[in-house]
């Protein structure tokens, strides 16, 4: 397995957060209070399934070795859910203490509740990513890797990551958690600039359409087919 396989598992977390702005901006309560709702059950839906494939992924990397250097990039991929799902916690708490006092669902401290709730589900991710981001720094640290359009697995976890680090400072008034922010989005810019520039160059050289991950299975049936015809003859 791959860190891939969150790809299509933090579209949830993505939409969880996106469901917190939108609510924000929705006049009416009701469509509000449906809106963070659904919001919380794609919430529900990504970030413990995330959790799940994380731990198989660490699992895999604890027991055989690392990714190879075309595709070592993705050890970032887990800091995508924890990012991002600290950032919907916090976003959703938001609107749950505003929304659910007026629309006297549940009890009158729901908002509340889920405002303080909010923030400490956020503070755990934020813990647990900043873990993996150890991690996956520690694994990109031992050697080498070319450049390949895998690089751009880089900019949206540290990304999202840093979206959480600013919410919880904004929250906290925090100068620690204000100056980390400030370098890990800088640290972000100037990464996607160099990645883009990295893509400029494939265009303009012609090797923009690349599949590195690919080369290990094309080595592994090259080598099957040499068995093969060895044992022909």
């Amino acid at each position: 397995m791959t860190a891939a396989w969150l790809l299509p598992i933090v579209a949830c977390v993505v939409a969880a957060a996106s469901g917190a702005v939108v609510a924000s901006i929705l006049p009416d309560p009701d469509h509000a209070l449906i809106t963070i709702i659904t919001s919380y059950i794609l919430w529900g839906m990504g970030v413990p399934l995330a959790l799940v494939v994380m731990a198989m992924y660490f699992h895999r990397l604890a027991i055989y070795k690392l990714p190879p250097q075309e595709v070592i990039v993705s050890v970032f991929l887990p800091l995508g859910p924890m990012g991002q799902g600290g950032y919907a916690a916090m976003q959703l708490r938001i609107q749950a203490s505003r929304v659910f006092p007026e629309t006297k669902v549940l009890h009158p401290m729901a908002g509340e509740i889920l405002y303080v709730l909010g923030w400490i589900t956020a503070m755990v991710l934020w813990g647990f990513g900043l873990v993996w981001g150890f991690f996956a720094v520690a694994s990109i640290s031992r050697s080498k890797f070319p450049f390949n359009m895998g690089w751009w697995g880089f900019t949206f976890p540290i990304g999202v990551f840093t979206m959480s680090t600013i919410s919880i400072a904004s929250e906290l008034k925090s100068p620690f958690f204000k100056v980390l922010g400030t370098i890990f989005a800088t640290s972000v810019i100037v990464l996607w600039l160099v990645v883009a520039a990295g893509t400029i160059k494939n265009v303009l050289y012609g090797n923009l359409v690349d599949a590195p991950c690919l080369r290990e299975m094309e080595k592994k049936a090259n080598a099957t087919a040499a068995e093969r015809q060895q044992q022909g003859a």
